[in-house]
């Protein structure tokens, strides 16, 4: 540093002990209400506007689905026991 130039100010910020996080979370906390707030109404709101299914509907739906699980279920135990059976007789 030449003598032209003036040294740098100390800083002001406290040190790292003194609480500091604290209170940069109570600055951000009214924020953060507000924003969950809006959040929870904004998904108040989309879910009025969802079709929901009628019990016939979901009572339909569910068992498509319980059927569909049921077939993919059987073949792949179909599939994984005629494999082994063909590693078997291969290697076996």
């Amino acid at each position: 540093m030449t003598e032209t130039q003036a040294a740098p100010a100390p800083s002001s910020r406290p040190d790292s002990g003194s609480g500091r996080g604290l209170g940069i979370l109570w600055r951000w906390l009214p924020a953060l209400i507000r924003a969950l707030q809006r959040r929870t109404r904004e998904t108040v709101s989309e879910m009025r506007k969802v079709l929901w299914p009628s019990r016939k509907e979901m009572i339909t739906y569910t068992i498509v689905v319980m059927i569909f699980v049921v077939v993919l279920v059987t073949i792949v135990a179909l599939l994984d026991f005629g494999l082994t059976k063909a590693v078997l007789a291969i290697f076996g």
